[in-house]
Formats: structure tokens, C-alpha cells, sequence
């Protein structure tokens, strides 16, 4: 590949054009909003217009529902060798292309599973995708040269390439992440009318069931207006997991023994399956998950604390494998949770401690 145009400068798209420029790629750049395509291309990722003559490569990173006709356009164009998507639901898109006649020989629908709670091209990275799964959903009508562009594209973004079905990456997208959007925001909804009092008791476990809360409403709107069929299937299930569960809680307000302990049953086997399927999410580096020691470190809220930590930790030759900060409410404080390999847990406490940090059980 060497010229690619990509349509649409949001967010995916910019992201995808500066890690394209990055690796010497041509890069054309076109929006329905000029000002977005200018700011890309302002940030390094290509050039603001159409290309003079066909690219090799036309990526459209638009929202679900403009997927097919601007794909039809650019086709009926000839802006490009190959064609392909990065929407967020693979199913509805092919099956307007069929209506609209297409040949689909030259199209292959693909998804990275990648983002963040902000959007346009001001939040793009080039290191959008390192590292992220990349679905691909080619069917037996999909040219062998439009795969291979395809492979390569997810290869200079530094992506993973996953093979899917179209019907079967949007059942799994519901599942993984549309539901959990909408889960998200309606824990988040329950706090917007709550008592100051109860909000300032806000932890780390409302901060990381909300954290995708924030996410912008029109964005999201477009997702789930373009796969509610699948989305509405998992929330039915978790419906009945919640009427069950309310049942459960009820019960072990009675005063019979027998209902506690069905209740307790209950919300124990619940527990009990969600333990089971967090168990199944993917570790660091998309490896098996991996039980860490979680050493709780007290710092302050100030300049180059955290650098200083990380440093100390580095001196006692300890990878740290993940870290989370939790901030104290009303105090220029917090702590660090610093997840690290059991094994290597008792020398790197014992050398936080020789160096003067406070450790929390």
C-alpha cells in the first residue's frame, strides 16, 4: 500500500491516518465537515481533499448508518483499488450495500476494537490500535487483494487481525461492549439526582463501573440505533438476572429462615458467576488473566510524586503490571494500588518502606 484515503476525520479515522503517515503512507483526507478534514490534516495525518486518482486503499470511518452510502459513493467514484469500513456494527452496513446493488467483491467490513470517551480529530493517537484486536469479516465474495490491504492496514496500525463473521461480531460487541455502555450509564444516571451527602462517598468501585458514562450521547446513539436487536437480547438476560436478584435481596429482609437462605443462595450464585466470568477476560496482552498482589502505596497530590514511586519501584527491579490511583476525598492525597507478580511483592514492599513510603493494608 502506499496512497490510502480516508473518509471521515473523527476520531478512527484521524487515528488511522496518523499511524498510516507515520509508516509513509499517502494519505488523502475528506469530511463532510471541511474544518475536521484541515484539523487532521493539520495534526500530520495527511492531506486535507480528494485524491487526483484512485488510492489504493479508501477507509470510511463514519457512523454506522452513513456506512453504505458512503461506500456506495466512493465506489460509484472509482476513488480506490479497495474499500473498506471501521464502523462499529458489521451486519447492517453489508446488508444495505446489497441493497443498493453493490458489488462487494471490492469491500471488506472491519472493526478495531479500539476508542476512547472522547471523539473528533483532536482525540486522535497514532497508537490508536496498538496492540487491539481488529475484526475482520471478509465473506467468500471478498477479493483476495482487498483482504490483503486490509492485513496490511491493521499490520502498520500495529493491530491484531481476529476473522469474524459480520452477525457474530455484532452479537459480540453487544455483549462486550454496547451493553456494558449502557450498564455503565444507568449506574451513573442513578447518581444524578442523589444527595450531595451520598455522592461524596463516591470510591473507586462507582469511578470504574461509570468511567464509560461519560461518553458522548450522539456517538453512542449512532451504535446502538445501527445493532439494537443483539443489544436488546443481552439486556433482556440481564433483566431477568436483576428481577432474580431483587427477589434474592427481599428475601433476606424476611423473617423465615428458609427465604434468608434462599436468598443468600441466590445472591451468592451470582456472585459466584461473575467471579466466573471476569475470570474470562483477557489479561495483560491479551494473555489468560492474571491473579496480581495489589501493594497499596499512600502519595501525595503533588508534582512528581508519582514519577518518584514508579522510580523506587524500578530501583527494587519490580515490573509493575497495572496500576490504579485512588484519590481521597477532600485531601490532597491518594493511593496507588500497583499490581505486581506475587513473587515479587514482599521485596518490593520491604524497599518502598526502606525508601520512606507508607504502605496500606
Amino acid at each position: 500500500m502506499r496512497t490510502a484515503l480516508v473518509i471521515g476525520t473523527g476520531l478512527m479515522g484521524t487515528s488511522a491516518a496518523l499511524a498510516l503517515t507515520a509508516r509513509g503512507i499517502d494519505v488523502h483526507l475528506t469530511d463532510r465537515d471541511e474544518s475536521a478534514a484541515r484539523t487532521a490534516a493539520a495534526l500530520g495525518a495527511g492531506t486535507a481533499g480528494s485524491p487526483a486518482e484512485p488510492v489504493d486503499l479508501v477507509i470510511v470511518a463514519v457512523p454506522p448508518a452513513h456506512v453504505a452510502a458512503t461506500l456506495a459513493d466512493a465506489v460509484a467514484r472509482g476513488l480506490g483499488r479497495g474499500y473498506l469500513d471501521v464502523a462499529s456494527v458489521k451486519g447492517g452496513p453489508r446488508r444495505d450495500l446489497e441493497a443498493l446493488g453493490c458489488d462487494l467483491s471490492h469491500y471488506l467490513g472491519t472493526h478495531p476494537m479500539a476508542g476512547r470517551e472522547r471523539s473528533g480529530p483532536l482525540a486522535a493517537t497514532a497508537d490508536l490500535f496498538e496492540g487491539r484486536p481488529w475484526v475482520l469479516t471478509p465473506t467468500a465474495a471478498t477479493d483476495t487483494e482487498v483482504l490483503n490491504l486490509a492485513l496490511e492496514l491493521v499490520a502498520l496500525c500495529r493491530a491484531v487481525p481476529v476473522v469474524m463473521d459480520a452477525d457474530a461480531h455484532d452479537r459480540a460487541v453487544a455483549l462486550v461492549s454496547h451493553t456494558p455502555q449502557l450498564v455503565s450509564s444507568m449506574v451513573a444516571a442513578r447518581l444524578e439526582h442523589a444527595e450531595e451527602a451520598a455522592v461524596r462517598l463516591c470510591g473507586q468501585g462507582i469511578l470504574d463501573v461509570t468511567r464509560i458514562a461519560g461518553s458522548q450521547p450522539g456517538m453512542w446513539m449512532d451504535i446502538l440505533a445501527a445493532n439494537p436487536g443483539p443489544v436488546a437480547d443481552v439486556l433482556a438476560d440481564l433483566a431477568a438476572d436483576l428481577t432474580e436478584t431483587v427477589s434474592a435481596l427481599r428475601a433476606l429482609q424476611s423473617a423465615d429462615d428458609d427465604k434468608r437462605r434462599a436468598g443468600a443462595a441466590g445472591i451468592e450464585d451470582l456472585l459466584r458467576r461473575g467471579n466466573s466470568g471476569r475470570a474470562k477476560v483477557p489479561g495483560k496482552h491479551g494473555t489468560a488473566a492474571t491473579s496480581y498482589e495489589v501493594l497499596a502505596v499512600l502519595i501525595g497530590d503533588q508534582p512528581g510524586e508519582l514519577a518518584r514511586l514508579f522510580a523506587d519501584a524500578g530501583a527494587a527491579g519490580v515490573n509493575i503490571e497495572d496500576v490504579r490511583i485512588e484519590h481521597s476525598t477532600g485531601q490532597q492525597a491518594g493511593l496507588v494500588q500497583l499490581m505486581v507478580e506475587p513473587r515479587t511483592a514482599p521485596r518490593l514492599a520491604a524497599e518502598l518502606r526502606r525508601r520512606g513510603w507508607a504502605l496500606r493494608k
